[in-house]
């Protein structure tokens, strides 16, 4: 990381607040002294770092950090909130999408993992709107984890540039 003081002074406050408001007792919304609440600290702190501190790098964990942390505050208390893996990916893909626009790298697999996510939140809607093609495309769509597999494979050992 780049000017190694935003991070740990980000981190730093953020922590400080939280066991100072533990300590006086002043919860903000119930659940607030939680882990998820420590997720969205650091999250914060990358994040400031990587804004702050041009550190453009930091933005990926930072997004994913505060990402979770901010789901595991809403899932619970919002019925309108989705309860699939799907949330997880389309955070990530929003870190690398995110990144991506400041490095100028990664926009691919975030624009992958955005359609995975998408497909994932949205399979069960997808499939009714196909009716009668359920079963032949129902078989097809089994296959799509073994096209994941194969792609990173590819990217691994196969594409060299």
């Amino acid at each position: 990381m780049k000017g190694q003081r935003i991070f740990p002074g980000t981190l730093l406050i953020g922590f400080g607040l939280y066991f100072f408001l533990e300590e006086s007792r002043i919860e903000i919304f119930p659940g607030f002294f939680t882990w998820p609440t420590l997720l969205c600290i650091v999250g914060l702190a990358f994040l400031s770092q990587a804004y702050g501190g041009k550190d453009h790098e930091a933005i990926l964990p930072g997004v994913i950090l505060f990402g979770f942390g901010l789901h595991f505050h809403i899932a619970d208390k919002y019925n309108i909130w989705p309860h699939n893996i799907g949330i997880f990916i389309l955070i990530i893909a929003l870190g690398f999408i995110l990144k991506a626009r400041r490095t100028n790298s990664g926009m691919l697999q975030g624009i992958l993992l955005l359609v995975i996510a998408i497909s994932s939140l949205f399979y069960d809607k997808v499939i009714s709107w196909l009716g009668i093609l359920e079963t032949g495309v129902s078989t097809g769509l089994k296959l799509w984890p073994a096209l994941l597999v194969a792609a990173g494979l590819y990217l691994l050992f196969i594409k060299k540039k």
